[in-house]
């Protein structure tokens, strides 16, 4: 499974969490690639703004001593879960072209229920009108999928509420965030 290669914080702690035996500069951050929650040890001497850009990769980091863990959304700080919502839509908003992506390539999941069904406000009558008019040309840009489908809610608003949905834990379906290890352990138990 591929890992996030940046995140963006969505708290800084920097004397840690309080109940920490021994308490080291902490961030909450929010992956660019999959929305991941994730709990970082920040280097000594390092300073972090909400939302600034950190490299969380293999290679060698600036920042980040240590990736902690995975979190939920439970477990996030009061001001992380504020930051969250600004931090996940300007993520929507600089990956744009994936999320129309998205729009353009999104696939049945079963006979009944199709990919974009999934998102708030997309029913089967906007259903139709997305499928008609990708296959006449696919679509550009946000703005390009509300022209051409009347009465469409903004695309980057239905695309924030569903990431929204998917990092408190509680979908059946994951689109664009990477379920919790929960829920992938369940899956991994039916086989």
């Amino acid at each position: 499974m591929e890992m996030e290669e940046y995140a963006r914080v969505i708290d800084f702690l920097p004397d840690g969490r309080s109940h920490e035996r021994e308490r080291e500069p902490t961030a909450q951050l929010l992956g660019e690639k999959y929305f991941t929650l994730l709990e970082v040890a920040i280097k000594r001497g390092v300073n972090c703004s909400l939302g600034q850009r950190l490299y969380i990769g293999k290679d060698e980091r600036t920042e980040v001593e240590k990736i902690k863990k995975r979190i939920d959304f439970n477990e996030l700080t009061a001001t992380a879960r504020n930051e969250m919502l600004l931090v996940a839509k300007q993520i929507i908003n600089d990956r744009q072209a994936d999320f129309v992506g998205f729009f353009n390539k999104a696939g049945p999941i079963s006979i009944r229920l199709h990919q974009l069904e999934l998102l708030p406000g997309i029913g089967k009558k906007h259903l139709r009108e997305i499928l008609e008019s990708r296959d006449t040309k696919p679509f550009d840009t946000f703005k390009d999928i509300q022209q051409r489908v009347a009465l469409l809610p903004e695309p980057a608003n239905l695309i924030f509420t569903r990431i929204n949905e998917e990092l408190h834990g509680d979908s059946k379906y994951y689109l664009f965030v990477r379920p919790p290890a929960r829920h992938f352990e369940e899956e991994q138990n039916r086989y």
